[in-house]
């Protein structure tokens, strides 16, 4: 085997030009997928990391994932509801203080209890509808993302008593309201209070700056006639991926729907795992395509070394050590490609990390997201290997091939 890596690199050297090109086709395939693939990798996280955070990892209502038993199923074997709608139930989740120690006996993160309405904002003849949500201040910090969102005031404002409201900046606008400003608040049921604006929020999504509302939810109880009840309890979890795992726990538990963060956003989850396909296709189909500048290279090698493949056959070496011959040519070329690729693929995170995208709404600048995984450059090695493997073994099977009496008689 030693005889043969000589002969390997002897063959590498006689062509030092056009293996120095094949090796940087394979490092400049090597070095733009991992370049892309830290570019789409950090793209996602970005996304899902601020898609975790702007909302509860499991949110907990008051429905129920099935039907509760209905009079039909006792008369029939199979009976399947269409359009089947309960009236509302003002109560919210039962025993909601039993709920939630049940919960917190648990559950490695933080819980809090709210009561979700839908109500009119009014000030100054503008109106606007609204989705109003009463939290307790203390725990709602901990567990929405809103709390770091604030231009004016906090959350602590809420529990500091009196008839306080936190509204988005959008909704702001819309009203022609200001922090400190009072607005009035009409509720389902026709009941109208008057609150003051202490606090305004900005979290850059649309839906939730014009049209989120937070009271204290003694408030918002009262606002919607619907004293002690809570509709919904969210979860923040230490950690995120565990969210499935708690939503399926707690619904057993306590019995009302369960919905994980990974459950509400699965088709956006599906659509980012095919974008991941893609991405690795193309970064396969880059290198495919360096492959062939190896194949060229061994290819030009088998022709001009046919008679010492004869001469080599004729002193006994067999078949099976030409093909291994010239595949670890075609491997060496890969392997150093791939080496390079990585200095590549290194300067080119570098220089992407250096962008910087000036966004004039938030009046700041931001640098493309990217994350740094030795995965990217396993993959992207392995890959150019294997279409180095490939490239290398075609040419050796024909040099195995070759008949050394014919070549050394002259007859090919």
């Amino acid at each position: 085997m030693t005889l043969l890596l000589e002969l390997a690199f002897a063959h590498i050297r006689g062509r030092a030009r056009q293996t120095l090109v094949a090796g940087l086709g394979v490092a400049l395939g090597v070095g733009f997928s991992i370049a892309m693939a830290a570019l789409m990798q950090g793209s996602q996280d970005d996304f899902v990391r601020q898609l975790v955070d702007s909302m509860p990892h499991v949110e907990i209502t008051d429905e129920l994932r099935a039907p509760a038993p209905q009079p039909a199923d006792a008369a029939y074997d199979a009976v399947a509801y269409s359009g089947l709608r309960t009236s509302e139930d003002l109560r919210g989740i039962l025993n909601p203080t039993a709920v939630m120690a049940a919960l917190e006996a648990w559950v490695p993160g933080t819980v809090a209890p709210g009561l979700r309405s839908r109500a009119l904002a009014r000030n100054a003849g503008r109106e606007a509808g609204i989705s109003i949500l009463g939290v307790e201040p203390d725990r709602e910090v901990r567990v929405s993302s809103v709390a770091g969102d604030f231009v004016f005031g906090s959350f602590a404002e809420l529990a500091a008593g009196g008839n306080n409201v936190v509204v988005g900046d959008g909704l702001g606008t819309l009203l022609g309201a200001q922090y400190g400003d009072t607005i009035e608040l009409v509720a389902s049921t026709g009941q109208v209070r008057s609150f003051r604006i202490s606090g305004v929020f900005h979290t850059g999504v649309t839906a939730r700056d014009e049209g989120e509302v937070y009271l204290s939810l003694t408030n918002a109880q009262i606002l919607a006639g619907r004293p002690d009840a809570v509709n919904d309890i969210r979860i923040r979890l230490d950690d995120p991926a565990a969210a499935p795992g708690v939503a399926l726990r707690a619904e057993a538990l306590i019995g009302y729907k369960a919905v994980s963060w990974q459950e509400a956003n699965e088709a956006i989850l599906e659509a980012l795992n095919v974008r991941n396909v893609i991405m690795y296709t193309v970064v396969a189909a880059i290198l495919l395509v360096a492959g062939f500048g190896i194949f060229n290279i061994v290819s030009t090698i088998t022709f001009e070394k046919s008679r010492d493949i004869a001469i080599l056959k004729s002193l006994g070496f067999a078949s099976a050590d030409m093909r291994r011959l010239f595949l670890v040519e075609g491997l060496f070329i890969g392997a150093l490609g791939s080496v390079l690729g990585w200095a590549v693929g290194y300067g080119l995170c570098l220089a992407l990390g250096f962008i910087r995208i000036d966004i004039p709404e938030l009046g700041d600048a931001t640098s493309l997201p990217l994350t740094w995984s030795v995965w990217h450059y396993a993959i992207s090695s392995a890959l150019a290997i294997t279409s180095a493997a490939v490239a290398g073994y075609l040419p050796a099977r024909r040099a195995a091939a070759l008949n050394p009496v014919d070549i050394i008689r002259g007859a090919t």
